[in-house]
């Protein structure tokens, strides 16, 4: 009978040691698994978090573990590369940090072991991923077990397999369901016994076969069906592999059944109902954590995605813990589950694709949650697709297909990708991560740019991936795209729910995102090394104003929110305050004063307030009530302005004649001067170029343009820490000179 023995607990740490240790070190530091050696340094900016190659040692008498024939050793996440010695052996290597391998270590074990870790995140080009606005965190930050099992087992190599694959076809009322096992060392006197369960734990059908027949077929009549959040209704499989009466080993599975339809007008159809796809992204990471992440964690994670009301999830940009697609499964929710095949095509990476697509399809073929497999992520983000990355895309694509019969395929393209560009078109279906309103544009663009692809091409299933801005605790009353406000954030929230939300034809729409995450490369907003997109702050305490926008669409749960609790000193005579709410009907008192009642079918109620001394704020929707305070001030409160910290220039450092150019005027504004442009591309042709292998002639300047001329020269300079590229002081004073030049066309 399988056994799980956990290897977590107390392991020797070195960022210092050479190579592998043959004796288990005396001054090592001890810690427990899941961890990371990043939780800090990844998450305060700088981009100088240790990329490197870190130890961990244990020793483990063979005496502690439970009798058996067959060991093997289970690492459900080390990041990005590890190799595995044992006794000074080594036995196994993987690369991809993010999925489930084991190592038979039978072998290999003797009375009194060392087992050694040797993991390396640093920086290459074969392993994904390498460039992204993301922390790489390094560490064995997900369980170890070691499984203990009779010579005859199910299988445990391939791929991190679960040893199980259940595929159901609902056919009518009732539902066909296949179940295969793969075996390894069976005789012809043992046995596999298949049982289904319900929900109830009820048996609804068995069989018992030969062990040479590993897949088995039945028939669940009046079958249960998976819908979603509505009702996420689970069958289990369990398999036995029996010597007579004796079970050897065990594996089992929950498996839903349920019809799913992508459709390029009507958008997502689950069970033969329109069932709209309206989410959020995930990152694995917390403050001060990492992704070393508990249960509780992911369990927390997944209760607030729940309150928001969101109906899909786009786990990104790799493959997230098991535990958490199993709540992906319970709570209904309809997943996007991909590789980090992301940022920038590596040649040399082809072979690390391939693999890590087959982690990804074999650990998580069960969960009924997943619809789609992501091939890529914003991959073209540095120029238009090439051959060799096309071919990468067509390989991955027909090997999906081919591992899985039942899901599609899809990938989330960059702004600046063509929708004309033939790669988009190998997927079964295609989302685009768009920023209008915050890297470029305006929030108008949107919901057109939608339209424009769905009129060109009106049957591929469209959808937006990634959309969403930055917020801290700054604050005005006149929000202003990149002011990194959370008023602004609000607002643009607002402007694309009622964009994305009545496109119908859309597939899926997924925020970027739903909670901050570390991103070491970034200094911006005051905060450096994290990504502000979230709609939850990274320590998932507070929830910005924007979420309880989405909360007002996608919940049922009755409730009323008052924006700008964190923004108290105004200093207008007369204040804007907005409302969110999920009932139809808004009343907001001052100082006990009705200022009236609004109905909104868009759920955003806006009220004109006046600010006199101090304004106690309650708004009533139904049974629900929910209070906040301002107060008037004759001067703008500094605590609410955006300080920059440790930027290389501030805006105030920048000389900026009137009537002349600087680094603190608009991209769009500069290249209206000939002599502007010329030396605004120049400067940013060198500096990109850097980043294309040296190669600037590859860098097409017009995209980025077109994408970011709402941005200053500075702030545009403080984003380009998140791909690796980076100004110095000189460079930018010497820009700033040639600009102060140039007069301002008008």
């Amino acid at each position: 009978m399988r056994q799980i023995y956990n290897f977590n607990t107390k392991w020797g740490f070195s960022k210092e040691a050479l190579e592998a240790p043959t004796t288990m070190p005396e001054r090592w530091n001890w810690v427990n698994i899941p961890h990371t050696w990043n939780n800090i340094d990844g998450q305060d900016g700088g981009n100088d978090l240790y990329r490197g190659t870190a130890f961990y040692a244990k020793e483990l008498e063979k005496m502690d573990l439970p009798k058996a024939d067959r060991y093997f050793l289970e690492i459900q996440g080390a990041n990005s590369s590890a190799i595995l010695y044992i006794n000074g052996k080594k036995l196994a290597n993987h690369d991809g940090g993010y999925s489930t391998w084991r190592v038979d270590i039978t072998d290999a074990l003797e009375d009194k072991n060392l087992f050694v870790f040797e993991v390396d995140n640093s920086q290459n080009d074969r392993v994904y991923p390498q460039n992204a606005d993301f922390t790489f965190y390094g560490g064995i930050y997900r369980d170890l077990n070691i499984i203990a099992v009779s010579e005859s087992h199910f299988d445990l190599e391939y791929y991190g397999t679960p040893g199980i694959k259940v595929t159901p076809e609902v056919v009518g009322k009732d539902a066909k369901v296949e179940v295969e096992v793969f075996v390894k060392n069976v005789k012809e006197t043992q046995k596999l016994v298949y049982t289904l369960k319900d929900a109830e734990g009820n048996v609804v059908a068995e069989k018992e076969t030969p062990a040479s027949e590993t897949v088995a077929s039945f028939e669940i009549e009046n079958v249960h069906l998976w819908h979603g959040k509505k009702d996420p209704y689970l069958y289990t499989a369990e398999v036995c592999l029996k010597d007579e009466e004796e079970v050897l080993d065990n594996v089992s599975a929950r498996f839903g059944c349920r019809t799913f339809e992508i459709h390029p007008e009507n958008g997502f159809i689950l069970n033969g109902e329109e069932y709209p796809l309206r989410g959020v992204s995930r990152h694995q990471d917390r403050w001060g954590i990492g992704n070393a992440l508990l249960k509780e964690h992911h369990d927390e994670d997944m209760d607030l995605i729940c309150e928001l009301g969101a109906t899909t999830i786009r786990l990104a940009h790799y493959q997230h813990d098991q535990y958490f697609y199993d709540l992906c499964d319970e709570r209904g929710m309809v997943v996007w589950a991909e590789i980090p095949y992301i940022s920038t095509h590596m040649p040399n990476g082809r072979e690390n694709t391939i693999s890590q697509m087959k982690e990804l399809v074999v650990q998580n073929y069960n969960h009924p949650s997943i619809i789609v497999w992501g091939l890529s992520n914003e991959i073209t983000m540095h120029g238009d697709s090439d051959e060799d990355l096309r071919e990468n895309h067509v390989i991955l694509n027909d090997l999906v297909h081919e591992m899985d019969k039942t899901r599609l395929t899809t990938m989330a393209c960059v702004s600046m990708c063509s929708m004309d560009d033939p790669y988009v078109q190998i997927p079964d279906t295609v989302s685009y991560n768009h920023y209008f309103g915050w890297y470029g544009g305006d929030t108008s663009q949107n919901g057109p740019w939608f339209d424009e692809f769905h009129a060109k091409y009106p049957n591929i299933p469209i959808g937006c991936s990634e959309y969403g801005c930055e917020a801290l605790n700054w604050h005005t009353s006149d929000p202003q795209q990149g002011d990194y406000t959370e008023e602004y954030q609000a607002y643009y929230h607002e402007e694309l729910i009622k964009q994305l939300y009545t496109r119908k034809y859309m597939w899926a729409t997924h925020v970027w995102n739903m909670f901050d995450f570390g991103a070491d490369s970034r200094n911006e907003g005051g905060e450096n090394g994290q990504n502000h997109k979230g709609l939850i702050t990274f320590d998932r305490k507070y929830k910005k104003d924007s979420f309880y926008a989405y909360k007002a669409w996608l919940s049922d749960e009755p409730f009323v929110h008052i924006c700008g609790k964190r923004y108290v000193d105004r200093v207008e005579e007369t204040t804007k305050v907005t409302v969110y709410s999920n009932q139809p009907e808004v009343e907001l008192f001052a100082n006990g004063v009705s200022l009236g009642k609004q109905t909104c079918p868009e759920h955003f109620f806006y009220f004109e307030v006046p600010n006199t001394g101090e304004t106690t704020l309650v708004a009533v929707a139904g049974d629900c009530k929910d209070e906040s305070f301002i107060r008037k001030v004759e001067v703008f409160n500094e605590e609410y302005r955006l300080k920059e910290k440790g930027a290389i220039l501030n805006w105030f450092d920048v000389t900026a004649p009137e009537g002349y150019y600087s680094l603190n005027s608009k991209i769009e504004d500069i290249v209206k001067s000939e002599e502007g442009a010329t030396v605004f591309k120049e400067v940013m042709v060198s500096a990109m170029g850097s980043m294309m292998g040296g190669n600037s002639e590859k860098f097409d300047i017009a995209p980025m343009m077109k994408m970011l001329g709402s941005f200053t020269v500075l702030r545009l300079t403080s984003l380009l820490g998140a791909t690796n590229v980076t100004l110095t002081k000189e460079q930018l004073l010497d820009m700033n000179e040639k600009l102060n030049a140039i007069p301002v066309v008008e």
